[in-house]
């Protein structure tokens, strides 16, 4: 009979989700691949963004325990500009700002200068933000379009479900068995992709929000110290 088509999906030793996916239908089948995919891109960016995120706080915190300790508080040391964190880079842009300021005649004015190096600090933290954000909108992307893409796997499932019963005019759940267990297996992988990227994506946006804050506070501090500086070569 026809209807025993559907029996390799269940066997006697039990559910198999290989068997699953191998019997699902081409469009089923496209949805599982495509939610596994993005099940697995999804965990590359969440391990990938552990490190990086984590590692750029720790650096950065570093970094300003050398400076506030008077290891890294001098603004005519260049040697800052071969560092690998982003508060090394912020501090790099303010000693050039003022190697420039010393250079430049005193009709430029200080006051210009404290502007020009006000708006490399901002840029600089903005683009090592930037820099550590790379990736999150993958993580977005998937959070938010793969229970649907999953849904869509579950109502084309039913819709054959429903197909062959009115194709047989037979409504036993031999019939309706593998269409259904192929939609509940796409909703659940949609999910199951889903679930950690939204997590994982709120947890690393929070982290560089206040990575965006550590060095938002410190380029202040930076930029106070280069105002006394200024005001002391202007003196």
């Amino acid at each position: 009979m026809e209807s025993e088509a559907a029996a390799p999906i269940v066997s006697e030793g039990g559910f198999s989700l290989f068997g699953l996916l191998m019997d699902a239908d081409i469009v089923v089948k496209l949805v599982l691949i495509i939610l596994l995919i993005a099940s697995l891109w999804s965990w590359a960016v969440i391990i990938e963004k552990s490190f990086t995120v984590s590692r750029a706080r720790k650096r950065a915190k570093a970094f300003e325990d050398a400076f506030w300790s008077g290891r890294a508080d001098d603004l005519d040391r260049r040697g800052a500009a071969s560092g690998s964190d982003a508060a090394s880079r912020i501090y790099a842009s303010i000693t050039r700002e003022w190697t420039d300021a010393r250079r430049a005649p005193e009709s430029e004015g200080h006051m210009m200068m404290i502007d020009r190096a006000e708006r490399s600090l901002r840029a600089g933290v903005d683009r090592e933000v930037g820099r550590v954000s790379n990736g999150l909108g993958v993580l977005a992307t998937i959070g938010s379009a793969s229970p649907f893409i999953g849904l869509f796997g579950t109502v084309w499932g039913i819709m054959n479900a429903f197909l062959n019963i009115a194709e047989k005019q037979d409504t036993s759940l031999t019939n309706v068995a593998g269409p259904i267990a192929e939609a509940l297996f796409a909703t659940g992988l949609g999910l199951v992709a889903a679930i950690p990227a939204v997590i994982f994506y709120n947890k690393f946006t929070g982290d560089i929000n206040r990575l965006a804050d550590q060095l938002d506070t410190f380029s202040q501090d930076l930029l106070v110290r280069l105002s006394r500086r200024a005001s002391d070569l202007g003196a």
